[in-house]
C-alpha cells in the first residue's frame, strides 16, 4: 500500500508500527449543524481507506471524536464556540444541539454506507484527560498561563510548521484575516489549551480545573482522545485539507511535547468539494445535505459513487448535471448486474478471480485510486467468462466500494401499480397548479421509502429498503 503523506509531501510505502495492525484516527464533526456533502466527501474517502486496509489484510482499529465543545469560529482563538452559536440559533441547550446533530450525522453515515468507527468519543466525556495532558505540558515548559488561560508555546518545539509551507512571519497580526491579536499570548501563533471565564463569560459548558472554571480548546481534544484509545504511536491520522493548519499542526506539537517522541507516521487529507461559487461552507446560508439530495430524488449512494470517480487529493466540483451523469452510470451498472443475477450460470473461474482481484488491489494500493478501481469493476462486466465469476468479483469489490451493487431492487407488481398511480396523480396536481397536493403525494411516497425525481424524460422513482 502506498499513500500520500502530507507530512513528507510525497507518496510513501505504508508500513504500520505493529505488523498488520493499524491504528487510525479520524477528526469527527463539530455537531452544531448538519454535515454538508463537502464534509461527507472526507468521511466517504476515509471509509474507503479503512475498508481498503481491511481488504488488503490489515486489522484496523479506528477512533473518531465528536466535537461538542471548544471549537471556536476563528483560527486565532477568537469568536464564539460553534456549539453555543448553534444552540442560540436553534433556541436549545448545547447538549440538546449536540445530541440532535450527532444523531443526524450518524444517519448520514448510514445512508452513505460509511462504517461507523469502532471507537466514537464525545469531547465532553474526556475532561480529565485534557487536564492530565495540559498539566504535564505546563510541567515540561511547553505551556504557560496568561490572563487566566493556558496556552501552548509553539517556540518550544522545532519545526512547528511541519505539515504546511507556512512561515512564522505569516502569523503576525494582519498577515492573514484569521490571525487576530491576543494580548495574553507570548507569540501570536500560540494556541489555547484551556479557556477560563476570563475569556468567555457566556460559555454554557464549564468544568473545574486547576486553572479555574473553564473548558478545553479544540485542538487538545483530538490528541487526548487518540492517545487514550489508540496509544502513544498512531499509524494514520485523517481529515480534510482545511484541518491541516492549524488543527493538525497543533495536534502534532502538543502530542509530541507530551509524549517526548514522534506521534503519528502518516497524515491523510481529503481535498475540498466545491460548488460553482467555490468551497462549500455552512456559513453561506442554505447548503447541500444528504437529505436535500434525497428530497430531489437522488439515492445517497449516487453521491458516494460521484466521489469515488475522482481522486481524493483532487478538488471536486459538485453540480447536479454531474450527479445526473453519475446516476445514469449507476443505473446502467445496476441493470447490468441484475441481468447477471437472473442468469447466474457456470462455474467460478478461479484464475480470473485471482487476476482481477490483484488488479483491483493494485488500483487501491496506488494511493487509493478509486477511479482506477471502478474501471476494473467495469472491465469485469465485459469479461468473456461465467456470470458466477463476474458476480463473485462484484461482491468482492463492493466490500470496499460499498455501493450496494448486489442489493435486490426488485419490486412487486402491486407496488409498481401504486407508485405509477401516485406519480400520475402528482403530475395532474402540478398541471392544476395544486402544488400543496403535489408535495403531499411526494411526502406520502417518501414515507414508504419511495423517492421520485423529475427529469426531462419524465418522473423516475427509486425504492430504498
Amino acid at each position: 500500500m502506498k499513500l500520500y503523506n502530507t507530512k513528507s509531501r510525497k507518496v510513501e510505502e505504508f508500513i504500520p508500527n505493529n505488523n498488520d495492525s493499524v491504528k487510525m484516527y479520524t477528526c469527527g464533526p463539530t455537531v452544531y449543524h448538519y454535515a454538508h456533502i463537502g464534509n461527507l466527501r472526507c468521511y466517504i474517502m476515509e471509509d474507503v481507506l479503512e475498508k481498503t486496509l481491511n481488504y488488503l489484510g490489515y486489522n484496523v482499529t479506528r477512533c473518531m471524536n465528536i466535537t461538542d465543545v471548544g471549537h471556536l469560529s476563528s483560527d486565532s482563538d477568537t469568536g464564539e464556540d460553534k456549539m453555543l452559536k448553534g444552540a442560540k440559533r436553534e433556541h436549545k441547550t448545547v447538549l440538546e444541539i449536540a445530541k440532535m446533530y450527532t444523531e443526524a450525522f450518524f444517519e448520514d453515515l448510514k445512508k452513505l454506507n460509511i462504517k461507523k468507527p469502532e471507537i466514537i468519543a464525545p469531547a465532553t466525556d474526556h475532561i480529565d484527560e485534557y487536564i492530565k495532558v495540559i498539566t504535564k505540558l505546563l510541567e515540561k515548559g511547553y505551556a504557560y498561563k496568561s490572563n487566566g488561560n493556558i496556552y501552548f508555546d509553539i517556540t518550544k518545539l522545532d519545526d512547528y510548521y511541519t505539515l504546511t509551507n507556512h512561515k512564522e512571519d505569516e502569523m503576525v497580526v494582519g498577515a492573514r484575516s484569521d490571525v487576530l491579536e491576543d494580548a495574553g499570548k507570548k507569540n501570536q501563533g500560540d494556541f489555547v489549551l484551556w479557556f477560563t471565564k476570563s475569556k468567555f463569560e457566556d460559555q454554557e459548558l464549564k468544568w473545574d480545573s486547576p486553572w479555574g472554571l473553564g473548558y478545553p480548546g479544540w485542538h487538545i481534544e483530538c490528541s487526548c482522545i487518540s492517545m487514550k484509545y489508540l496509544g502513544e504511536y498512531l499509524d494514520i491520522h485523517c481529515g480534510g485539507v482545511d484541518n491541516i493548519f492549524p488543527h493538525h499542526t497543533n495536534e502534532i506539537v502538543q502530542s509530541e511535547g507530551y509524549l517526548g517522541h514522534k506521534w503519528c507516521n502518516y497524515w491523510f487529507h481529503v481535498e475540498h468539494l466545491n460548488d460553482e461559487t467555490g468551497k462549500m461552507s455552512k456559513s453561506k446560508g442554505e447548503f447541500l445535505t444528504v437529505s436535500l439530495l434525497e428530497s430531489k430524488g437522488y439515492n445517497p449512494l449516487i453521491y458516494r459513487l460521484f466521489c469515488l470517480q475522482s481522486h481524493y487529493r483532487k478538488q471536486l466540483v459538485f453540480s447536479y448535471l454531474g450527479l445526473d451523469n453519475t446516476q445514469n452510470t449507476y443505473n446502467k451498472l445496476k441493470n447490468k448486474i441484475n441481468s447477471l443475477k437472473e442468469n447466474s450460470n457456470g462455474e467460478i473461474d478461479k484464475t480470473i478471480i485471482e487476476e482481477y482481484q490483484n488488479k483491483f488491489k493494485q488500483a487501491l494500493e496506488n494511493d487509493l485510486n478509486t477511479s482506477s478501481a471502478l474501471t476494473i469493476l467495469f472491465d469485469v462486466l465485459k469479461l468473456d467468462t461465467t456470470n458466477k465469476t463476474k458476480l463473485y468479483l462484484i461482491e468482492d469489490f463492493d466490500k470496499v466500494l460499498s455501493l450496494d451493487l448486489l442489493k435486490d431492487d426488485q419490486i412487486n407488481s402491486e407496488l409498481l401499480e401504486y407508485i405509477n398511480k401516485k406519480i400520475e396523480e402528482r403530475k395532474l396536481a402540478k398541471e392544476n397548479k395544486d402544488y400543496t397536493l403535489a408535495d403531499t403525494i411526494r411526502e406520502e411516497l417518501e414515507s414508504k421509502s419511495i423517492y421520485i425525481k423529475d427529469t426531462r424524460e419524465g418522473t423516475t422513482f427509486e425504492v430504498r429498503k
